[in-house]
């Protein structure tokens, strides 16, 4: 829905805000202030349209879906909700017209600090299309006060900096401390049986106050903008007075302290039992908040608790929210006086499950002492739901203990929140069409043989409305002038690009547009980190999460190879590059921090070479977030996606990329096969093992890395680069532990991700794809070919999916 907003309208609407909320004029007024005056203006139009449309959801009994994830990547909100407004030019003229530069204003603006990497984006891109389609949704998390962490860079490595991102307030959210609820931990259980049944009671336990704070989501030409509900954790009680007036001070101020780190920081380490700790509270705070507040929710509006499953269905984002379910279950049955059967009826309706990870390591599991004693009643729940499951395994398993033990909710000590979900939810779903059968093949085959209607696999979306619009508007613009903009509220609409690719002067213009966008990011690389790139380069790019298995260490291995060949043979046609890396380590994945020192080790090498400085030129941009993003993605020449085949369940980066007109050099992992699959195999590089060459050689041991080491003379040189004193840091020694991981291996086998294994196969596709680039009329039909077919990666096509295959939603 348009919002008819004169450009006089918005000027006053700007100059009323600093006014009576600044006791400013414009020309008093700080860069900060005209921000949130902007800002605080918006709103107002999207808060009377949220009130609205909430208000009609409860009036016409429309089911709602709770999308609980413990990450919501959200990026910057104000340009985002002018386009979806259709309020962009406007604002943009009215500022302009008051002497004031719009990129400076959105600048003031911090990115909140609500997610990490391609799970929290999914879901901030899924409140986005849920409003776009007109779908009711409240997503839930923790209003993480520090988020992350910051990324610099210092003296060749990756410091973490806190990232308080709150700290000059956030004026998108409104506060609702008259819907806090109460959410306990710790303490004995004690089991009072009465005439009317069990009555469970507390002892020696301590509560925290969870505090909503909701920050409404528009989506574009929205009748129904969705919520984002984070919860913050409070004391119940405040300052402790009597050790204030004794003088002790940290006593006075410790049980809030202690409350209240609950919601300091996104995922805190858990390399100790502190850290695990914290952990499992986080995640059983907001999903009890949650639970608590949509029983609240349906008693306050339609009473009988039978139903709720007619008005509620919950969406768990990954196993991180998955203590929604056993929690559920303990308020219909200890708070509001159902039987066992009653109140599994009810949570077995409600709850779906997303999965994103392959790797059986990866899913989440918890000590069950570590449980016991900090979630006693949840825990007895789980283990009660352990105990008919494994009843209904037995039955499809007779005898077969160790298999059942596998597959069992609690087992050696562990509860395992896949597992979990598994058992009750109704749709347990993968993230790509290949994810979703190594799920069934795979990751958990058992499972899928006893319960084969609950597997489904719905490839991941990205909202164009963000990574077109928003991020790349000079290309947005260009489509529109060709084809109109109804593709940003019908995604199906961007097929039409593909008539487009004929026309020499749109080929042309889109060539310019990523021209412009490469400049772009070269001032401000230069402007943020005093980096000078050249425009004139290959921008190759390769931006994601830092793990092995997305296998930027593959990456940094050909750049030294490259680096081998100029200086043995400076004849050699090497195109010039500009190798862009963008990532954070988690403060505690040693071998993650050390790829990003041997990623700036290669930087110092390669861009200090008289031979090769002008030739290759590698960059590590710090501090990742969806701003940076916004200006790289679209800069991008060539997207790296080159994850071990199997272990990368989607990927959502590579969906960017291609709508920006990036081309990709990738394996068929991921939603990667499906990429191709709209492109044509003639427009993508693909590269490497298959999932199936993988899962042999992990089957039959034949995978020997050492192998291809001895015979392959340009791998040899790169690996040996890194510990032979090549690389100009202090000591040779740095790099060892890489260097052993690849060829002889640690507590597991050598090179796990199949690095040595794909080495030739992706320098000679990399050759390949060069040689196309040279050719500049086959990359630009290339190139604008994948934004033609990036269509189908629109996450609105992706709620679709959901839509009627789980949620069954109603548009309002």
């Amino acid at each position: 829905m348009a919002h008819e907003r004169s450009k006089e309208e918005i000027k006053e609407g700007i100059l009323g805000k600093l006014k009576r909320h600044f006791g400013k004029t414009l020309e008093e007024a700080t860069k900060d202030q005209i921000y949130k005056s902007c800002a605080l203006s918006i709103r107002d139009v999207i808060v009377e349209q949220w009130t609205d449309a909430n208000k009609q959801v409860l009036n016409q009994g429309l089911k709602r879906l709770y999308y609980l994830s413990a990450e919501f990547l959200m990026g910057r909100a104000l340009v985002n909700n002018m386009v979806n407004l259709h309020l962009l030019k406007e604002y943009n003229d009215v500022l302009c017209d008051m002497g004031l530069k719009p990129d400076e204003i959105e600048e003031q603006e911090r990115d909140a600090g609500l997610g990490n990497g391609g799970l929290g984006r999914l879901a901030a891109c899924f409140l986005d299309s849920l409003s776009t389609l007109d779908l009711p949704v409240t997503g839930c998390s923790i209003r993480y006060e520090y988020g992350l962490f910051k990324q610099r860079i210092l003296d060749g490595e990756q410091v973490e900096v806190n990232d308080n991102w709150l700290e000059a307030g956030n004026v998108w959210e409104i506060p609702r401390p008259e819907e806090q609820v109460e959410v306990r931990f710790g303490g004995e259980i004690e089991e009072i049986w009465t005439e009317t049944g069990l009555k469970i009671r507390y002892k020696n336990s301590y509560s925290v106050l969870a505090i909503p704070y909701d920050y409404p989501v528009i989506g574009y030409m929205s009748k129904m903008p969705a919520t984002l509900r984070l919860w913050s954790a409070k004391a119940k009680t405040g300052l402790d007075m009597n050790y204030f007036n004794r003088g002790d001070y940290a006593q006075a101020m410790q049980e809030r302290e202690l409350a209240e780190v609950i919601s300091k920081v996104l995922y805190p380490e858990d390399n100790h039992e502190q850290g695990r700790q914290l952990r499992l509270k986080q995640f059983y705070f907001f999903t009890s908040a949650t639970m608590q507040h949509i029983v609240r929710k349906h008693k306050q509006n339609y009473g009988d608790l039978h139903t709720l499953p007619n008005y509620f269905t919950v969406q768990i984002n990954d196993t991180h929210p998955t203590l929604a379910i056993p929690e559920l279950l303990r308020i219909l049955m200890d708070e509001e006086g159902m039987g066992w059967d009653e109140a599994m009826d009810i949570v077995g309706r409600m709850f779906n499950y997303t999965n994103h990870t392959v790797l059986v390591e990866g899913l989440e599991c918890w000590n069950e002492e570590l449980f016991q004693s900090l979630l006693p009643r949840i825990c007895q729940i789980i283990q009660v739901l352990n105990e008919k499951f494994c009843d209904r395994l037995w039955q499809a398993y007779p005898g077969q203990w160790d298999k059942i033990g596998s597959m069992a909710i609690v087992a050696y000590g562990e509860i395992r929140m896949a597992n979990l979900c598994i058992a009750v939810c109704g749709k347990v779903n993968g993230v790509s069409r290949l994810h979703g059968e190594i799920l069934k093949t795979r990751t958990f085959r058992d499972f899928y043989t006893v319960f084969p209607d609950k597997f489904l696999g719905i490839t991941n979306g990205v909202t164009h409305r963000r990574w077109l619009a928003k991020a790349n508007q000079p290309l947005t613009e260009l489509i529109a002038d060709h084809i109109g903009d109804g593709f940003l509220k019908d995604y199906r609409e961007m097929d039409r690009i593909g008539d487009l690719l004929l026309k020499e002067s749109f080929l042309d213009d889109f060539m310019c547009v990523k021209r412009k966008n490469k400049e772009r990011l070269a001032a401000h690389l230069k402007k943020t980190q005093g980096i000078e790139i050249d425009p004139g380069t290959v921008f190759d790019v390769h931006a994601k999460r830092l793990h092995e298995y997305k296998r930027q260490l593959l990456k940094a291995l050909h750049i030294l190879h490259l680096y081998h060949l100029r200086k043995t043979n400076p004849q050699v046609q090497i195109e010039p590059a500009t190798f862009l890396f963008a990532a954070k380590a988690s403060p505690g994945y040693a071998r993650a921090k050390n790829i990003i020192r041997l990623i700036l080790a290669v930087a110092k090498l390669v861009n200090n070479d008289p031979d090769t400085k002008d030739i290759l030129r590698v960059v590590f941009i710090e501090n990742y977030s969806v701003s940076e993003a916004e200006v790289l993605i679209p800069a991008a020449d060539i997207s790296e996606q080159i994850s071990t085949a199997g272990f990368e369940a989607s990927g959502t980066g590579n969906m960017k990329f291609m709508m920006n007109g990036a081309v990709t050099i990738g394996t068929m992992d991921g939603a990667n096969v499906e990429i191709s699959e709209e492109v044509g195999l003639d427009n993508i590089f693909i590269f490497g093992a298959s999932e199936q060459d993988i899962e042999k050689m992990e089957r039959y041991g034949t995978y020997k890395p050492g192998e291809y080491y001895e015979q392959n003379t340009d791998l040899r040189y790169a690996l040996n680069a890194m510990i032979d004193g090549t690389l100009p840091v202090a000591s040779d020694r740095q790099f060892s532990d890489l260097y052993h991981s690849l060829l002889f291996g640690d507590m597991d086998r050598a090179d796990r991700y199949y690095l040595l294994y794909d080495f030739a196969p992706y320098a000679q596709v990399y050759e390949t794809m060069m040689s196309v680039y040279r050719n500049k009329d086959e990359w630009k039909r290339m190139a604008a070919m994948n934004t033609a077919k990036s269509g189908h990666f629109a996450a609105d096509r992706t709620i679709h999916e959901y839509n009627d295959k789980i949620w069954h939603l109603k548009e309002m």
